[in-house]
């Protein structure tokens, strides 16, 4: 069974989205393992964001991840990975389309309502971070 992260962000908590957000992907079959509200810290953004450092967007990223709360979680299933990118749709607004979460919510790219692990790396990697607590 794989596990991914998925966390809805500032803007999505704000407009009162996580219901709708967990709902399509448990509707897909994925299980909650996890999950919490929590209003990130400056640290653990710029270690969750590390490989953007440097990029004209990483300030304004962690800024605006660390401007509310998000609800951070953990799913698992078949594929979860996967799953969890396919709900969420393409990072640019522009490319995502309607029926997924960017294409139905996200006002740009910047303010793009989720983010999900790019690879089952990239979910160990941030889980462990997100939720030292848990064991996997």
């Amino acid at each position: 069974m794989e596990v991914t992260l998925a966390i809805v962000k500032p803007d999505g908590v704000k407009r009162g989205l996580i219901g709708e957000i967990l709902k399509r992907y448990e509707n897909k079959g994925l299980r909650l393992k996890a999950a919490k509200v929590v209003t990130p810290s400056i640290e653990l953004l710029e270690k969750h964001y590390e490989e953007h450092k440097g990029k004209p967007f990483f300030k304004p990223l962690i800024e605006y991840m660390s401007s509310g709360p998000v609800f951070a979680m953990v799913l698992e299933g078949e594929n979860a990975v996967k799953l969890v990118r396919m709900i969420n749709g393409a990072t640019k607004v522009e490319d995502a389309l309607p029926g997924t979460i960017r294409g139905d919510f996200a006002s740009s790219t910047t303010y793009n309502v989720v983010h999900g692990s790019d690879s089952v790396e990239s979910a160990k990697r941030e889980i462990a971070l997100w939720f030292p607590e848990l064991i996997l």
